[in-house]
Formats: C-alpha cells, structure tokens, sequence
C-alpha cells in the first residue's frame, strides 16, 4: 500500500472498484475543479483526494447532529439500499424513492418532519427537497457528479452519484465515519457489511 493510499479513508484500491471517481461526458463549471482528467471515450475522471478530503469533512459536519435531525433524501433507484443501510447503523432518517413537497415546510401535512440538515444523493431528481430547505434555511449537503449543478448546495461531495457501488461506498464510509466520530465504534473498527453489502443486487 502506498503513503498516499494510507492516508485515506479506504484503499486508492477500492475507490478505483466502485467507480466513485467516473464522472459523465457532461461537466458543468461548478464541477470542474473536482475533474482530474478527461478519458479518451470523454468521461471525466474524479480526483479520487478531493472525493477523500470531501467525504471526511461531510462526516464531520453531519456529526454535530443527532441521527434525528439530519435527513437524507434519494430519488434515484440505485440509492435506496445504501441510504437504508446508512439508516439501519446509524438510525439517520432517509427517503428512498419520491420527496413529498412540503414535507419539510407544510405542517398540515401527515408527513411533516422537521430537519436540521439535508442530504440528497443527486441535486437534480432531489431538487423539491432543496426547495423545502431553502425556504426553512437549513444547509444541503449533495453528492454532485460532473454534470450537476451546485446552485442552492452548501457543500458539494463530488462523486459518481449514479452508480450502484458508488452510492454503497459513499454511505458505507459515511456511516463508519459517523459512529466512529460520535464515539459508537473503535478507530479502525467498521460496521457489520462491507461496502458491497450497502448495494443494490
């Protein structure tokens, strides 16, 4: 294992497995300071350190809250079991599948919940969630791929945000981070699954 490998949250290794760092043919310029290079074929490449350096300090931040206060939003398919599996160690609450406009605004709702922080997997198909919290003023955290855009988003995880064991790393290793953090598991100490465990079949 290299210096530079040891330093990170997982092995360069298995960054490079799950495809966290294969952006899209599209990039906007709100991503192109997390693009390492372009490929042939015209996808863009991730900087696998900035992914790092990002997933550390998003763990961080949701950290300061209560698994009760913080809610994570994912409309895309191939984000529901990784959010559910966050959910499952961390009792953070999630939304697999549709967000209810409102949800987070309209108290005359079933559903209302109130929220300190919003996660969503994707700015684009989570765009009502991000409406809602703008107009409560609570910050969104949003796992970006090269062609999202960061308009509305108060930190930006840049990352493959479409691909199934992309998303099940990126929530594998928040949900050890976080328990680590608040002091429910050892350092070096990771939750039951792997990381493939948080992926869709």
């Amino acid at each position: 294992m290299t210096e530079q490998s040891k330093e990170l949250l997982v092995p360069s290794d298995t960054y490079l497995k799950s495809g966290i760092h294969i952006g899209t043919k599209f990039k906007t310029k709100h991503m192109a300071k997390f693009i390492y290079k372009t490929r042939p074929d015209g996808l863009s490449v991730l900087n696998i350190q900035q992914i790092d350096q990002r997933l550390r300090i998003f763990a961080k931040l949701l950290s300061r809250y209560d698994p009760e206060d913080i809610l994570v939003v994912s409309r895309r398919e191939t984000g529901w079991r990784p959010v559910k599996m966050l959910s499952k160690h961390t009792n953070i609450r999630v939304i697999a599948g549709r967000y209810t406009p409102g949800l987070l605004t309209n108290s005359s709702l079933e559903v209302y919940t109130e929220a300190k922080i919003l996660v969503v997997t994707d700015s684009k198909p989570d765009k009502n969630a991000i409406k809602d919290a703008m107009k409560i003023g609570i910050p969104v955290v949003a796992l970006c791929d090269t062609n999202n855009q960061s308009n509305n988003i108060d930190f930006v995880v840049p990352c493959n945000n479409k691909g199934k064991k992309s998303l099940a790393l990126v929530f594998w290793i928040l949900a050890n981070e976080y328990l680590c953090i608040r002091g429910q598991l050892n350092k070096g100490q990771s939750v039951t699954e792997s990381f493939e465990d948080f992926s869709e079949e």
